[in-house]
């Protein structure tokens, strides 16, 4: 039988705690915590000890139960022992993202193993170069992939098919936009990093029709 939290990943898992705002929830989410890590081998030696997480959360659980009771005080005391089991928690994840990053093959795993979340890596699609119509008639807004920090990019533009091309004006960013254009013209468009190393290469046209 596969184990649902056998998850293998060549990139660094990140912990998430998803604390629930409701004190009774962060009550239970905690106790969760602390049965899914008791007598885990993925975590030896719990920092802080799996005791003084429990005691914290014993201390909130008799708070909670008095400041139902709305008896002076109570609401304040109740407040100081959510805070301080959540520091508690912050540290305990802390101690698992540790665990995480000395295996980072199986950190996934590992993390879920716990009872807690793994924050979705943010996946960025790659900038490629393309051509759009611009607000205005006649004109084409550029997008290119960022070739670094201190690189300037050159742009050319030909309405015959590549035969000529014409020069737009150099920019510091991987965009630009060209006016001027023709409408319902089909219009070519290329452009070169320049850095510190030199100029690169013309890259692929993109074709648009102008409006």
């Amino acid at each position: 039988m596969t184990n649902k939290n056998n998850i293998k990943t060549d990139h660094r898992s990140i912990v998430a705690l998803r604390l629930p705002q409701p004190t009774p929830s962060l009550i239970t989410y905690s106790q969760q915590i602390v049965k899914a890590m008791t007598g885990n081998p993925a975590f030896p030696s719990p920092v802080p000890a799996l005791s003084i997480v429990t005691a914290a959360i014993n201390d909130l659980g008799n708070a909670e139960t008095s400041a139902i009771t709305r008896v002076k005080g109570a609401v304040l005391n109740r407040n100081e022992k959510r805070t301080a089991l959540v520091m508690l928690l912050q540290q305990l994840k802390g101690y698992i993202q540790q665990q995480a990053d000395a295996n980072i093959e199986n950190g996934a795993s590992i993390i879920a193993s716990a009872g807690v979340s793994v924050k979705k890596a943010l996946v960025r699609t790659p900038r490629v170069f393309d051509a759009k119509l611009g607000t205005v008639s006649g004109s084409a807004n550029l997008v290119a992939a960022s070739a670094g920090p201190r690189a300037s990019y050159e742009w050319q533009y030909s309405t015959d098919g590549g035969k000529t091309w014409l020069l737009a004006p150099v920019t510091l960013q991987a965009k630009t936009t060209i006016v001027g254009l023709t409408p319902g013209v089909a219009v070519q468009f290329r452009y070169r990093p320049v850095t510190k190393t030199g100029e690169g290469d013309w890259s692929q046209t993109v074709v648009l029709i102008v409006k």
